[in-house]
C-alpha cells in the first residue's frame, strides 16, 4: 500500500480510443500538457519520458503495464528539480467507457510518507486533466497548459 497518493478521476466526452491517443501521441500531448511530450515505444519495460520544450528531461520512468486502450501503468521520477531524490512513483491511468462518456482515473502515488512529488503532482494533473478534457470535447486547450512555463 502506498504511503502518498492522489486519484483524480474526471468523466470525458469522447471515446476510449481517442482518450488513449491523446494520452500517449506526442503532437496531442503538446497541446494540453505545457509543451511537453512523451518518448516511449508504448510497450512493457519500455523507457518512457517526458521532455521539456528545451529539450530537458521533466520526468522518467518505465512502462510497468500496458493494455490499450483501458490501462497504462508507469514507473515515475521528476529529473528536473530537487523532487527527484524521492525516487519512483507509480502512475497508474484507467480508461472506463460510459455510455457515451469514459471514466478517467489517474492514481499517483508512492511508498514514501508525505512525499513532496505526489505533493507536488496533486497541483499539477487537475490542470493539466482538465485541458485534456477541454481539448477533446471543444477542441481547444486551457491557455494557461499551451506553453511551458518560463520560471522553470
Amino acid at each position: 500500500m502506498a504511503e502518498s497518493r492522489f486519484v483524480y478521476v474526471t468523466y470525458i466526452r469522447t471515446t476510449p480510443a481517442k482518450l488513449w491517443k491523446a494520452l500517449t501521441d506526442p503532437e496531442f500531448t503538446r497541446q494540453y500538457w505545457v509543451g511537453t511530450h512523451q518518448e516511449c515505444q508504448w510497450k512493457k519495460g519500455a523507457a518512457w519520458k517526458l521532455m521539456i520544450p528545451d529539450g530537458r528531461v521533466a520526468d522518467s520512468g518505465e512502462v510497468l503495464e500496458i493494455k490499450p486502450p483501458k490501462r497504462l501503468v508507469l514507473s515515475w521520477r521528476n529529473e528536473f528539480t530537487g523532487l527527484r531524490a524521492e525516487g519512483f512513483s507509480r502512475c497508474t491511468y484507467e480508461i472506463e467507457k460510459q455510455g457515451k462518456n469514459v471514466k478517467l482515473t489517474i492514481t499517483h502515488e508512492m511508498d514514501k510518507p508525505n512525499s513532496m512529488f505526489i505533493g507536488a503532482v496533486s497541483n499539477g494533473w487537475p490542470m493539466v486533466l482538465s485541458s485534456l478534457k477541454s481539448l477533446l470535447e471543444t477542441g481547444e486547450s486551457l491557455d494557461g497548459t499551451r506553453k511551458w512555463p518560463k520560471n522553470l
